[in-house]
Protein backbone atom coordinates (compact mmCIF):
# COMPACT_ATOMS: atom_id res chain seq x y z
CA UNK A 1 0.00 0.00 0.00
CA UNK A 2 1.17 3.24 -0.81
CA UNK A 3 2.66 6.02 1.73
CA UNK A 4 -0.75 8.00 0.21
CA UNK A 5 -3.62 5.57 1.25
CA UNK A 6 -2.13 4.31 4.40
CA UNK A 7 -3.13 8.15 5.42
CA UNK A 8 -6.36 7.35 4.37
CA UNK A 9 -9.02 7.59 7.06
CA UNK A 10 -9.77 4.04 7.55
CA UNK A 11 -13.99 3.59 8.07
CA UNK A 12 -15.98 0.87 9.20
CA UNK A 13 -20.07 1.02 8.70
CA UNK A 14 -21.36 -2.24 10.36
CA UNK A 15 -24.75 -3.53 8.92
CA UNK A 16 -25.59 -7.38 9.40
CA UNK A 17 -29.29 -7.67 8.15
CA UNK A 18 -31.84 -8.28 7.41
CA UNK A 19 -33.25 -7.19 4.06
CA UNK A 20 -35.49 -4.51 4.40
CA UNK A 21 -32.94 -3.19 7.39
CA UNK A 22 -29.99 -3.25 5.03
CA UNK A 23 -31.80 -1.61 2.31
CA UNK A 24 -33.07 1.10 4.88
CA UNK A 25 -29.55 1.77 5.48
CA UNK A 26 -28.40 2.17 1.46
CA UNK A 27 -29.17 6.06 2.46
CA UNK A 28 -27.51 6.35 5.72
CA UNK A 29 -24.75 4.24 3.81
CA UNK A 30 -24.45 6.71 0.96
CA UNK A 31 -24.33 9.40 3.33
CA UNK A 32 -21.67 8.32 5.27
CA UNK A 33 -19.57 7.90 1.47
CA UNK A 34 -20.69 11.43 0.57
CA UNK A 35 -19.12 12.86 4.17
CA UNK A 36 -15.87 11.05 4.02
CA UNK A 37 -15.05 11.10 -0.08
CA UNK A 38 -10.96 10.01 0.49
CA UNK A 39 -12.01 7.40 2.88
CA UNK A 40 -10.87 3.79 2.54
CA UNK A 41 -14.16 2.28 3.89
CA UNK A 42 -15.35 -1.41 4.87
CA UNK A 43 -18.49 -2.80 5.01
CA UNK A 44 -19.11 -5.81 7.37
CA UNK A 45 -22.35 -7.21 6.65
CA UNK A 46 -23.69 -11.22 6.26
CA UNK A 47 -23.18 -13.58 3.40
CA UNK A 48 -26.24 -12.86 1.69
CA UNK A 49 -25.83 -9.17 1.74
CA UNK A 50 -22.03 -9.09 0.44
CA UNK A 51 -23.62 -8.55 -3.10
CA UNK A 52 -25.65 -5.72 -2.43
CA UNK A 53 -22.55 -4.44 -0.64
CA UNK A 54 -20.61 -4.90 -3.49
CA UNK A 55 -22.34 -3.21 -6.72
CA UNK A 56 -23.70 -0.60 -4.54
CA UNK A 57 -20.53 1.43 -4.77
CA UNK A 58 -19.86 2.91 -1.51
CA UNK A 59 -17.47 0.76 -0.25
CA UNK A 60 -13.69 -0.51 -0.79
CA UNK A 61 -14.14 -3.20 0.80
CA UNK A 62 -17.12 -6.01 1.94
CA UNK A 63 -16.09 -7.87 4.93
CA UNK A 64 -18.47 -11.33 6.04
CA UNK A 65 -19.74 -12.01 9.31
CA UNK A 66 -20.44 -15.21 10.56
CA UNK A 67 -21.98 -13.75 13.94
CA UNK A 68 -20.17 -16.48 16.04
CA UNK A 69 -21.75 -17.74 18.92
CA UNK A 70 -20.87 -16.50 22.72
CA UNK A 71 -19.52 -20.22 23.34
CA UNK A 72 -17.58 -20.25 20.01
CA UNK A 73 -14.34 -18.75 21.49
CA UNK A 74 -12.26 -19.37 18.51
CA UNK A 75 -14.49 -17.93 16.45
CA UNK A 76 -14.52 -14.90 18.34
CA UNK A 77 -10.94 -14.54 18.71
CA UNK A 78 -10.48 -14.72 14.89
CA UNK A 79 -13.23 -11.81 14.26
CA UNK A 80 -11.57 -10.06 16.96
CA UNK A 81 -8.52 -10.29 15.23
CA UNK A 82 -10.60 -9.17 11.83
CA UNK A 83 -12.08 -6.07 13.42
CA UNK A 84 -8.49 -5.03 14.79
CA UNK A 85 -6.76 -5.71 11.53
CA UNK A 86 -8.61 -3.26 9.57
CA UNK A 87 -6.84 -0.62 12.14
CA UNK A 88 -10.19 1.71 11.74
CA UNK A 89 -10.36 4.93 13.14
CA UNK A 90 -13.99 5.36 12.95
CA UNK A 91 -17.13 2.97 13.11
CA UNK A 92 -20.90 3.64 12.09
CA UNK A 93 -22.88 0.85 13.66
CA UNK A 94 -26.04 1.07 11.71
CA UNK A 95 -27.01 -2.89 12.89
CA UNK A 96 -27.25 -0.76 16.77
CA UNK A 97 -27.98 -4.55 17.99
CA UNK A 98 -26.69 -6.38 21.43
CA UNK A 99 -24.34 -8.08 18.51
CA UNK A 100 -22.84 -4.92 17.28
CA UNK A 101 -22.71 -3.32 20.43
CA UNK A 102 -20.36 -5.94 21.58
CA UNK A 103 -17.86 -5.45 18.32
CA UNK A 104 -17.19 -2.20 20.04
CA UNK A 105 -15.41 -3.95 23.25
CA UNK A 106 -14.16 -6.26 20.67
CA UNK A 107 -12.39 -3.74 18.70
CA UNK A 108 -11.19 -1.35 21.72
CA UNK A 109 -12.46 2.10 23.29
CA UNK A 110 -10.05 3.94 20.91
CA UNK A 111 -12.20 3.96 18.01
CA UNK A 112 -14.61 6.44 17.41
CA UNK A 113 -18.13 5.39 17.14
CA UNK A 114 -21.58 5.88 16.13
CA UNK A 115 -24.43 3.59 17.73
CA UNK A 116 -25.64 2.45 21.00
CA UNK A 117 -22.75 0.83 22.63
CA UNK A 118 -22.24 1.61 26.29
CA UNK A 119 -19.59 4.56 26.33
CA UNK A 120 -18.99 4.82 22.65
CA UNK A 121 -17.92 8.35 21.70
CA UNK A 122 -20.69 9.25 19.40
CA UNK A 123 -23.59 7.85 21.08
CA UNK A 124 -27.09 8.01 19.37
CA UNK A 125 -28.85 9.67 23.03
CA UNK A 126 -32.43 9.64 21.81
CA UNK A 127 -34.12 7.75 24.26
CA UNK A 128 -37.07 7.63 22.00
CA UNK A 129 -35.46 5.86 19.06
CA UNK A 130 -37.12 3.05 19.35
CA UNK A 131 -39.92 4.43 18.57
CA UNK A 132 -38.67 5.86 15.52
CA UNK A 133 -38.85 4.81 11.54
CA UNK A 134 -35.78 2.89 10.25
CA UNK A 135 -34.59 5.33 7.76
CA UNK A 136 -35.42 8.73 10.26
CA UNK A 137 -33.59 6.60 12.92
CA UNK A 138 -30.35 6.08 11.36
CA UNK A 139 -30.65 9.80 9.74
CA UNK A 140 -31.00 11.06 13.68
CA UNK A 141 -28.26 9.00 14.64
CA UNK A 142 -25.66 9.91 11.46
CA UNK A 143 -26.62 13.80 12.95
CA UNK A 144 -25.76 13.01 16.35
CA UNK A 145 -22.05 11.80 14.51
CA UNK A 146 -21.98 14.89 12.26
CA UNK A 147 -23.32 13.72 9.34
CA UNK A 148 -25.76 16.09 8.39
CA UNK A 149 -27.61 15.07 4.87
CA UNK A 150 -28.85 11.72 4.30
CA UNK A 151 -30.98 10.61 1.14
CA UNK A 152 -33.57 7.86 0.61
CA UNK A 153 -31.75 4.94 -0.58
CA UNK A 154 -31.02 4.94 -4.41
CA UNK A 155 -31.33 1.63 -6.12
CA UNK A 156 -30.88 2.80 -9.35
CA UNK A 157 -27.58 1.41 -9.87
CA UNK A 158 -28.41 -2.25 -8.68
CA UNK A 159 -29.46 -3.93 -12.48
CA UNK A 160 -30.30 -7.47 -13.48
CA UNK A 161 -31.03 -9.07 -16.57
CA UNK A 162 -34.50 -10.28 -16.89
CA UNK A 163 -34.85 -11.72 -20.46
CA UNK A 164 -34.71 -15.06 -19.21
CA UNK A 165 -38.09 -15.06 -17.98
CA UNK A 166 -39.67 -14.07 -20.83
CA UNK A 167 -42.48 -11.58 -19.17
CA UNK A 168 -45.10 -9.83 -20.85
CA UNK A 169 -45.38 -5.67 -20.74
CA UNK A 170 -47.71 -5.62 -17.94
CA UNK A 171 -47.10 -7.51 -14.86
CA UNK A 172 -47.91 -7.59 -10.90
CA UNK A 173 -45.36 -8.47 -8.88
CA UNK A 174 -46.86 -10.73 -5.77
CA UNK A 175 -45.02 -11.05 -2.54
CA UNK A 176 -47.61 -13.74 -0.11
CA UNK A 177 -44.89 -14.50 1.98
CA UNK A 178 -43.17 -14.26 5.03
CA UNK A 179 -41.26 -15.37 8.25
CA UNK A 180 -42.96 -18.82 8.83
CA UNK A 181 -43.03 -18.51 12.74
CA UNK A 182 -45.13 -14.86 12.07
CA UNK A 183 -48.33 -16.17 10.52
CA UNK A 184 -50.43 -13.17 11.81
CA UNK A 185 -48.16 -11.15 8.58
CA UNK A 186 -49.09 -13.06 5.79
CA UNK A 187 -52.73 -12.20 3.71
CA UNK A 188 -54.47 -15.62 3.19
CA UNK A 189 -53.05 -17.27 0.17
CA UNK A 190 -57.16 -17.89 -0.65
CA UNK A 191 -56.94 -13.78 -1.12
CA UNK A 192 -53.82 -14.01 -2.90
CA UNK A 193 -55.10 -16.21 -5.65
CA UNK A 194 -58.49 -14.35 -5.96
CA UNK A 195 -56.25 -10.96 -6.39
CA UNK A 196 -54.36 -13.06 -9.18
CA UNK A 197 -57.31 -13.66 -10.80
CA UNK A 198 -59.26 -10.21 -10.47
CA UNK A 199 -55.61 -8.80 -12.07
CA UNK A 200 -55.77 -11.40 -14.70
CA UNK A 201 -59.02 -10.35 -15.83
CA UNK A 202 -58.07 -6.96 -16.18
CA UNK A 203 -54.90 -7.97 -18.48
CA UNK A 204 -52.44 -7.44 -15.92
CA UNK A 205 -50.01 -10.76 -15.64
CA UNK A 206 -49.22 -11.82 -11.78
CA UNK A 207 -45.84 -12.92 -11.22
CA UNK A 208 -45.21 -14.57 -7.66
CA UNK A 209 -42.03 -13.95 -5.62
CA UNK A 210 -41.19 -15.92 -2.67
CA UNK A 211 -38.28 -18.77 -1.05
CA UNK A 212 -38.25 -22.05 -0.72
CA UNK A 213 -39.79 -21.80 3.33
CA UNK A 214 -42.80 -20.21 1.70
CA UNK A 215 -43.50 -22.97 -0.37
CA UNK A 216 -46.67 -24.09 1.15
CA UNK A 217 -48.40 -20.82 0.48
CA UNK A 218 -46.53 -20.50 -3.23
CA UNK A 219 -48.06 -24.40 -3.83
CA UNK A 220 -51.49 -22.85 -2.64
CA UNK A 221 -52.07 -20.07 -4.84
CA UNK A 222 -50.60 -21.73 -8.13
CA UNK A 223 -53.31 -24.50 -7.12
CA UNK A 224 -56.03 -22.15 -7.07
CA UNK A 225 -54.77 -19.94 -10.06
CA UNK A 226 -52.22 -21.67 -12.16
CA UNK A 227 -51.98 -18.47 -14.39
CA UNK A 228 -49.95 -17.35 -12.25
CA UNK A 229 -46.39 -17.24 -13.69
CA UNK A 230 -44.14 -18.79 -10.82
CA UNK A 231 -40.31 -16.67 -10.16
CA UNK A 232 -40.06 -17.67 -6.69
CA UNK A 233 -36.55 -18.73 -5.65
CA UNK A 234 -35.34 -18.10 -8.75
CA UNK A 235 -34.43 -14.47 -8.31
CA UNK A 236 -31.60 -12.29 -6.86
CA UNK A 237 -31.54 -9.42 -5.03
CA UNK A 238 -30.42 -7.20 -7.99
CA UNK A 239 -32.74 -9.15 -10.47
CA UNK A 240 -35.82 -8.39 -8.00
CA UNK A 241 -34.31 -4.79 -8.40
CA UNK A 242 -34.82 -4.99 -12.07
CA UNK A 243 -38.46 -6.77 -11.72
CA UNK A 244 -39.57 -3.52 -9.48
CA UNK A 245 -38.59 -1.23 -12.13
CA UNK A 246 -40.49 -3.35 -14.63
CA UNK A 247 -43.55 -3.75 -12.96
CA UNK A 248 -46.78 -2.39 -13.04
CA UNK A 249 -47.43 -2.87 -9.41
CA UNK A 250 -46.52 -4.85 -6.19
CA UNK A 251 -48.52 -6.06 -3.51
CA UNK A 252 -47.37 -7.99 -0.94
CA UNK A 253 -47.06 -8.06 2.86
CA UNK A 254 -44.60 -6.72 5.83
CA UNK A 255 -41.26 -8.44 4.27
CA UNK A 256 -38.22 -7.48 3.21
CA UNK A 257 -38.92 -7.78 -0.17
CA UNK A 258 -41.53 -5.46 -0.52
CA UNK A 259 -38.87 -2.67 0.95
CA UNK A 260 -36.87 -3.13 -1.91
CA UNK A 261 -39.69 -2.94 -4.44
CA UNK A 262 -41.27 -0.10 -3.06
CA UNK A 263 -37.67 1.63 -2.85
CA UNK A 264 -36.38 0.72 -6.40
CA UNK A 265 -39.81 3.00 -7.42
CA UNK A 266 -42.48 -0.22 -8.03
CA UNK A 267 -45.89 1.37 -7.43
CA UNK A 268 -46.22 -0.79 -3.90
CA UNK A 269 -49.45 -2.25 -1.76
CA UNK A 270 -48.45 -3.40 1.54
CA UNK A 271 -50.75 -5.36 3.46
CA UNK A 272 -50.43 -5.21 7.08
CA UNK A 273 -52.10 -6.53 10.57
CA UNK A 274 -51.89 -5.41 13.83
CA UNK A 275 -48.52 -7.52 14.02
CA UNK A 276 -46.00 -4.61 12.89
CA UNK A 277 -46.49 -0.82 12.54
CA UNK A 278 -45.60 0.97 9.58
CA UNK A 279 -44.84 4.56 11.21
CA UNK A 280 -41.91 2.36 12.50
CA UNK A 281 -41.13 0.01 9.64
CA UNK A 282 -43.52 1.02 7.03
CA UNK A 283 -42.28 0.69 3.58
CA UNK A 284 -41.05 4.23 1.93
CA UNK A 285 -40.92 4.92 -1.79
CA UNK A 286 -42.37 7.48 -4.67
CA UNK A 287 -45.64 5.75 -4.71
CA UNK A 288 -46.35 3.63 -1.13
CA UNK A 289 -49.96 2.41 -0.10
CA UNK A 290 -50.27 0.84 3.04
CA UNK A 291 -53.41 -1.21 3.85
CA UNK A 292 -54.26 -2.10 7.24
CA UNK A 293 -56.35 -3.99 9.36
CA UNK A 294 -56.03 -5.67 13.20
CA UNK A 295 -56.85 -9.12 11.18
CA UNK A 296 -55.16 -9.49 7.71
CA UNK A 297 -58.25 -11.55 6.88
CA UNK A 298 -59.73 -8.09 6.99
CA UNK A 299 -58.60 -7.13 4.26
CA UNK A 300 -60.64 -7.31 1.36
CA UNK A 301 -59.88 -7.88 -2.24
CA UNK A 302 -61.86 -5.50 -3.51
CA UNK A 303 -60.09 -2.85 -1.15
CA UNK A 304 -56.54 -4.03 -3.02
CA UNK A 305 -57.50 -4.02 -6.67
CA UNK A 306 -59.01 -0.91 -5.59
CA UNK A 307 -55.35 0.35 -4.71
CA UNK A 308 -54.39 -1.08 -7.89
CA UNK A 309 -56.12 1.25 -9.91
CA UNK A 310 -56.24 4.53 -7.94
Amino acid sequence: MSQSNEAKERILVIKLSALGDFIQALGPMKAIRDHHPEAHITLLTTKPYMALGKECGYFDAVWSDTRPKAWQVRRTLKLRQQLKSGNFDRVYDLQTSDRSSSYFKLMGAKVKWSGIARGCSHPHANIQRDFMHTIDRQAEQLEMAGIYETPMPDLSWAKGDLSRFDLDTHIALLVPGGAPHRPDKRWPAKKYAELAHALLERNIQPVMLGTAKEGDVLDEILDLCPDVIDLSSQTDFLELAALARYAYVAIGNDTGPMHLISLAGCKSIVLYSKASDPKLCGQRGPNVSILREDCLNDVTVQSVIEAVEA
